[in-house]
């Protein structure tokens, strides 16, 4: 983006509305990672907590984004049994995909922050997809003017 700043684009299941998340490039590497299925010689803090709440056998159920406020984002990692803890979006968004787990949104945030994207729009959105899927940074560097 423009601003340098990572967003996150989640997609509505069944419709056509896409929630737009700012995050920072800590998370953004992240999700990234997780997308991409890097595996780090290392635990990454995500994989971490991954793995400890494996290993409690209390793995992550879904994640939900909860509400808006201030624009700001909300959402709790849900794991069972009533159990609850909240969490940045960013962060839970980079464990969910670490645990395969579903990101779901609260109706309210999505008829709040939402946005439609046509049908014929939908095509141009998959292709900036792929291209970002295959762009490296190096792309752009930068020539001497």
């Amino acid at each position: 983006m423009p601003s340098n700043q990572p967003l996150v684009l989640l997609r509505e299941r069944n419709g056509d509305r896409y929630l737009p998340i700012w995050i920072g490039a800590v998370e953004a590497t992240a999700i990234a990672f997780a997308q991409q299925g890097v595996v780090p010689p290392r635990p990454l803090t995500h994989d971490l907590l991954r793995d400890v709440l494996d290993t409690l056998q209390s793995p992550v159920q879904e994640v939900r984004i909860t509400e808006l406020r201030d624009g700001v984002f909300y959402s709790v990692l849900d794991l069972g049994n009533g159990v609850e803890v909240s969490a940045r979006p960013s962060d839970a968004i980079a464990l969910a995909m670490r645990c395969g787990a579903p990101i779901l949104s609260s109706e309210e945030v999505l008829d709040s922050a939402g946005i439609q994207v046509p049908d014929e729009e939908e095509d141009e959105v998959e292709a900036f997809r792929e291209f970002l899927d295959t762009v490296n940074p190096e792309d752009f560097e930068r020539g001497e003017s």
